[in-house]
């Protein structure tokens, strides 16, 4: 194998590049980033590292702006993201200057995943260790967009995804609970639960970014954060304690029919035993 892991642009027979495997290997050791779109809006949940004691927190960020109605979350590598997200800023401002429209986001994706796939094909230079997703609206149609992209340079649009740690987890879970026709309350409900899924110390890692129409966009505070979090806990508890009802009703239920069939054999016997 060691070949074909010293330099980018040789193959491996089975027609692997493994740095652009290396690459995703470093994205799936990053934080979990969730998208989930409903039916008017589209939300970007990101779990944040525990930041030290010493450190400023607004310097540690998983989503960042790159016009006023496009935002990236991402997995991976931090440095490179910072680079990306330059260079996908700069083309959205490029855009508005030469062409008199904002991006759509297909179009800012594509760029995004064409500079990732520059990079896999170059020598002298190694694939970038992020995925992104990226959410917004176009300003030509009310409906929200969610896309994803991968070192190796592929872009996908999604219903719900989830990148980095544990991401199988999570977009397993997406497939189970994601309906057509969100409103905005679920969607944003659907993402908070999903990354509970990973995120261990609940609302205090968590960033929310929720964008319902073309330029309209919020990051929802700890405390609304926290509230969600608080109701779906609730949510939680009441459906153990009816399961828990449910078991103790069907524990009862049998030891009654047991109890009854007991009887029933003993008068048969005690009637066999007077003839």
């Amino acid at each position: 194998m060691s070949r074909y892991d010293t330099a980018l642009t040789t193959f491996a027979p089975d027609g692997h590049l493994f740095q652009v495997d290396y690459a995703q290997e470093a994205v799936r050791k990053g934080t979990c980033a969730v998208g989930v779109r409903g039916k008017d809006c589209v939300v970007l949940a990101v779990e944040k590292k525990s930041v030290l004691q010493l450190q400023d927190p607004r310097t540690v960020r998983k989503t960042a702006m790159l016009d006023d109605h496009v935002c990236l979350g991402f997995a991976g590598l931090t440095a490179d993201a910072r680079i990306l997200i330059d260079r996908a800023r700069m083309e959205c401002q490029s855009h508005r200057l030469t062409v008199e429209d904002p991006v759509s986001v297909e179009y800012i994706t594509r760029h995004i995943a064409g500079i990732q796939q520059r990079y896999t094909q170059s020598g002298g230079v190694r694939p970038f260790g992020i995925s992104c997703l990226l959410i917004g609206f176009n300003h030509d149609e009310p409906r929200p967009h969610l896309f994803l992209t991968e070192p190796s340079g592929i872009f996908s649009e999604w219903k719900a995804n989830a990148i980095g740690r544990s991401s199988k987890t999570v977009r397993e879970f997406l497939e189970t609970q994601w309906k057509a026709d969100l409103s905005q309350d679920d969607t944003v409900a659907l993402a908070v639960k999903s990354l509970l899924e990973v995120v261990q110390s609940g609302e205090q890692n968590i960033d929310l970014v929720l964008m319902d129409g073309f330029g309209s966009v919020r990051q929802l505070t700890a405390d609304e954060i926290a509230a969600i979090v608080k109701r779906i806990q609730a949510e939680k508890e009441a459906e153990q304690e009816k399961k828990r009802s449910r078991v103790a009703a069907a524990a009862a239920s049998r030891e009654a029919m047991m109890t009854g069939v007991q009887t029933s054999t003993s008068e048969e016997d005690a009637g066999a035993g007077e003839v």
